[in-house]
């Protein structure tokens, strides 16, 4: 009898493992590892504070990470560098310089890390609502990844558009005007 009820605890404990449901929250990492070779110039992968919004464009992703806006900024930066085809264009919200700690404890503190973990990269400021706006619209045409920080200060997200690491702009400009000199006028 005490074996029969051995081996019952037993299976009712293994019925409970593998019936547990998975962890809600998916491994950042690997899903910007695995989309990257999917990703292109346009795309965008943004890494948010906690108070982003979700927005509901039907190319816009977004995922819970659990972790630090620093941490998250320079594991997709090295995602991103670490391939073939894309570069990161950067942008930041105009509003960041001017939140001051008294309203935001540790604005001063994230404006000094981020700008450290950035050196050396091009960095465009927006509006907030602008860019709120553009990535929107980018989300009816192309995919937005969109992971969500821990961090709790205002207008600290980072915005990453995907630009092709191959193919500059200057290089576009001259086979378009290669392209425009080739042509007929009545085709311009």
């Amino acid at each position: 009898m005490r074996t029969a009820f051995s081996a019952l605890i037993v299976f009712v404990a293994a019925a409970a493992v593998f019936a547990a449901p998975p962890s809600s929250l998916p491994n950042w990492n690997a899903k910007v590892a695995e989309a990257m070779p999917l990703l292109g110039h346009r795309n965008w992968i943004l890494i948010v504070d906690s108070a982003y919004p979700l927005q509901s464009s039907p190319g816009v992703e977004t995922i819970e990470t659990n972790a630090g806006m620093i941490d998250v900024v320079q594991s997709v930066l090295s995602t991103i560098n670490g391939s073939i085809h894309v570069r990161p264009d950067i942008y930041m919200d105009a509003e960041l310089p001017f939140v001051p700690d008294q309203d935001a404890p540790g604005a001063s503190a994230y404006r000094a890390q981020i700008a450290s973990v950035l050196h050396g990269y091009a960095v465009e400021s927006v509006l907030h609502d602008k860019i709120l706006a553009d990535i929107g619209e980018t989300g009816n045409r192309f995919h937005v990844l969109v992971l969500k920080t821990n961090l709790a200060i205002p207008y600290t997200s980072i915005f990453i558009r995907l630009d092709c690491k191959y193919w500059s702009a200057d290089a576009e400009k001259r086979m378009r005007a290669k392209m425009s000199a080739a042509q007929p006028p009545s085709v311009r």
